[in-house]
């Protein structure tokens, strides 16, 4: 009798909390707003180039500093990749502490230095410093860190959640600031005196610099070039990812939680038996932005996680100097379940090819899903 009764227990526990879903699914919106980009003035451009223009007529050092547990893949590895082939300024890939850096939702990399060796090796501070999303928006080292490179005339970078880093460690006070569509309410619940700017991928204000979505951080490198070196490198670095063309126009409202989002995902998490591990093998000298790029896509489907894999090297070194981990030292791996980075292709479009593959093995529903996480936008506006 009691184990019949801790079924249907467990059977009216579920069906409790599916009703509860649909009643919230319903009240969501049925889709997104389509609108196209707000122009942005040129004036406006122009302040933010003024804003990130560095002083003096040294080379800049960047740091990009990220937590060793969970620390967005995107976000550390594209700025990364991007300012050093570019060729601009020094970039230096920090952590908190001492080991590897476990990004989250795929990849692992062998950082450059921790934080207290970066401050032992440069006392005057970075130039800037590119925050990216973390798992915990309020590790005590990174907050003191981010001060302490601010007080020395840094400039802060907030790519994607890392807003709320930034936003934690007091800096966005007063200011004017962006962060990835699902974090904005609690950006401004914690921080209520920041000015959120919709329809920009990307806001600066009084040294500090803030983006959307994970994939912003295309673009806001691409103006950081721009404000370091000048328009025409910032143009062939573009050409080089992919892009023509880039700037900090968005429509904020293509990018919320919709019903069809919320039912994608959680009709992919019931599914647990169909979950599959996909490999993407680690090769010397890839691209590092088209391996996160392509790794993050892949890990986001609620269906499929991106594993790598290599023969028995501790790291493979990537064509721009980061060290990538592989999650299992072997050569053996199914061919039916590897995924590409697509090698032969330009960053920008490596993506929109996994993207194709992904809607090809799941569907157009999961591929928006990915899109929606990435805040992408796959037509009509400017990467």
């Amino acid at each position: 009798m009691s184990k019949s009764i801790f079924i249907w227990g467990g059977i009216a526990a579920v069906f409790l909390g599916l009703t509860g879903f649909a009643g919230w699914a319903f009240s969501l919106p049925t889709a997104t707003v389509a609108a196209k980009p707000p122009p942005v003035p040129r004036e406006e451009a122009e302040a933010m180039l003024a804003l990130l223009r560095p002083e003096g007529g040294e080379r800049p050092l960047i740091a990009v500093v990220g937590i060793n547990d969970a620390t967005e893949t995107t976000d550390y590895l594209v700025p990364t990749g991007i300012l050093r082939r570019a060729g601009v300024a020094d970039v230096v890939m920090l952590a908190t502490g001492p080991g590897p850096v476990q990004l989250y939702p795929a990849l692992k990399v062998e950082p450059d230095a921790t934080i207290a060796e970066f401050d032992a090796a440069h006392p005057q501070g970075a130039d800037y410093v590119i925050v990216p999303a973390m798992s915990r928006d309020d590790d005590p080292a990174v907050l003191a860190w981010l001060q302490s490179q601010s007080r020395k005339g840094a400039r802060i970078i907030g790519v994607c959640a890392g807003a709320k880093v930034v936003g934690a460690a007091g800096l966005l006070d007063g200011r004017r600031a962006t962060t990835h569509w699902y974090y904005v309410g609690e950006m401004l619940d914690r921080n209520p005196t920041i000015d959120y700017v919709a329809n920009r991928r990307m806001v600066a204000d009084e040294g500090v610099a803030t983006t959307t979505g994970i994939t912003a951080s295309i673009p806001m490198m691409l103006t950081l070039i721009e404000a370091i070196a000048g328009r025409t490198r910032a143009e062939e670095v573009a050409r080089d990812l992919g892009l023509e063309t880039w700037d900090s126009r968005h429509a904020s409202g293509a990018f919320q939680l919709t019903r069809s989002f919320a039912t994608t995902v959680l009709l992919n998490r019931l599914a647990f038996w169909t979950h599959e591990e996909l490999g993407i093998r680690l090769e010397a000298a890839m691209d590092e932005v088209s391996l996160a790029l392509v790794a993050d896509a892949w890990s986001r489907t609620y269906r499929s996680s991106a594993m790598t894999f290599a023969s028995s090297r501790p790291a493979v070194m990537t064509a721009n100097g980061v060290r990538v981990l592989p999650d299992q030292n072997t050569t053996d791996w199914a061919e039916e379940r590897r995924v590409a980075t697509f090698p032969d292709y330009r960053p920008a479009d490596a993506l929109d090819h996994a993207l194709e593959a992904i809607a090809r093995r799941y569907g157009e529903r999961t591929t928006n899903v990915v899109a929606m996480q990435l805040e992408y936008p796959r037509s009509g506006e400017v990467r």
